[in-house]
């Protein structure tokens, strides 16, 4: 089972609010998801990110692959470095 970082997508229409999850890739965006390691909500200034640490680095260390989205908010949340 090849397991992503991902966001999903909360809010209202032109009022969005992003859940970072760890989801089984073959299931879809707002699907079903093995865990909630944070939240992402880009309308405020400055975009509000919080995200559990130990969570990340556990499924990073399992094997789990962010998408370029994920990494970009686990890169501001300093939980990996930017290569």
């Amino acid at each position: 089972m090849a397991v992503k970082i991902r966001l999903t997508r909360l809010g209202d229409k032109k009022a969005p609010f992003y859940r970072v999850v760890v989801a089984d890739s073959r299931s879809p965006r707002d699907g079903k998801f093995i865990e909630v390691i944070g939240t992402y909500d880009p309308l405020k200034n400055p975009a509000e990110i919080k995200i559990d640490a130990e969570k990340a680095k556990k499924w990073l260390a399992n094997g789990a692959l962010p998408t370029e989205t994920a990494k970009s908010v686990l890169v501001k949340a300093n939980v990996i470095e930017k290569k």
